[in-house]
């Protein structure tokens, strides 16, 4: 089902809800106080940062974005979002994320989602300079909803996380954090956390997630190169 921008044009599509199998889950939680829930679990990434460096190059942190990304884009839950009591499917969605500057402050980076690693490796690579130079604007984009939002919390290995809210906007874009990678043997456990608005997606939705996660960092080779 599809709605057309009143200016004409750009034409939006969204569910049918009248024929969706978790229609009632979605009525009854898109009104609670606090409808997001979150799964912490680590996974291994150790065979991911070998790869990085082996197609296109980039950062281990821009391989595990793109990971995250293109797996947010493939899983059409995820790019669920919440408008009123419509629920709009994003055809593609990028990440939004944040970055360290030298003077100890922080800026948001926009990470056009990138089928092919390699450009979207040297993309994020280039949205990430320009984030971290001197005078760089502090521009969040908050009524952009075809995001995911990142976060990277590199000092610790956490267990748990949690994330800053507006409980007075409508906020349905799923949050993914990263924290400190920690060696184990020959396992690189990467911390994850995922959090989802209960209303659009599952348990059954992130336990599918994680598992094409942990699916791409066995084989990153193949994953990153197809």
């Amino acid at each position: 089902m599809s709605a057309s921008n009143p200016s004409g044009g750009l034409v939006h599509r969204y569910l049918d809800i009248d024929a969706w199998p978790r229609r009632a889950a979605f009525e009854f939680f898109r009104h609670f106080d606090k409808p997001y829930f979150s799964v912490c679990t680590r996974v291994d990434a150790a065979a991911l940062r070998a790869a990085a460096a082996d197609i296109g190059g980039g950062r281990f942190s821009l391989a595990y974005h793109y990971v995250a990304l293109r797996l947010a884009n493939e899983m059409e839950p995820f790019r669920y979002r919440l408008e009123s009591a419509r629920v709009r499917i994003h055809e593609s969605i990028d990440g939004g994320g944040t970055v360290l500057r030298d003077d100890d402050s922080f800026g948001f980076v926009y990470l056009p989602y990138e089928r092919d690693y390699a450009a979207f490796a040297r993309r994020g690579a280039a949205a990430v300079a320009a984030a971290r130079s001197p005078g760089a604007v502090f521009e969040p984009r908050l009524d952009d909803s075809a995001l995911v939002h990142f976060t990277t919390l590199p000092w610790v290995h956490f267990t748990s996380f949690s994330h800053a809210r507006n409980w007075g906007r409508e906020d349905s874009v799923p949050k993914i954090a990263f924290g400190r990678a920690e060696r184990e043997g020959d396992r690189l456990w990467l911390p994850l956390s995922i959090e989802v608005h209960h209303a659009l997606l599952d348990g059954l939705d992130v336990g599918r997630y994680v598992l094409a996660f942990e699916a791409a960092l066995r084989d990153p080779v193949r994953f990153l190169a197809r």
